[in-house]
């Protein structure tokens, strides 16, 4: 378990959680753990996202938690209304929606040796 000293900034924490569940116990976000466990690396990975487009520099620590929170929410109800195939996060699933989408490539038979 993560200590929670007032003298360690949340973010600095979240990088040391090593389960969703932590994220959610940090942040103080109720979630179902049936969701969590069918889609944890996916609501991770957006979470993660939309921490990318944040500015914290100068943001004070409750402030922080609050947005960080936020997006922990965001990212959790991103797979309650849908599901990880849908929302595609991951590398694989995208390429897997963009390759089904390319001409498949015909070798007619007189190319057959």
């Amino acid at each position: 378990m993560i200590s929670s000293s007032p003298a360690t900034g949340i973010l600095d924490r979240l990088g040391k959680a090593s389960s969703a569940e932590e994220f959610f116990s940090l942040l103080g976000v109720e979630y179902d753990p049936k969701i969590v466990n069918v889609a944890r690396l996916h609501i991770l990975k957006r979470m993660g996202q939309y921490l990318a487009q944040e500015k914290f520099a100068g943001a004070a620590e409750p402030e922080i938690r609050t947005r960080c929170k936020a997006m922990l929410e965001r990212a959790y109800g991103d797979f309650v209304a849908s599901s990880p195939i849908d929302e595609r996060v991951f590398k694989v699933l995208k390429d897997a929606v963009s390759d089904s989408k390319k001409a498949a490539a015909f070798v007619p038979l007189s190319e057959l040796k």
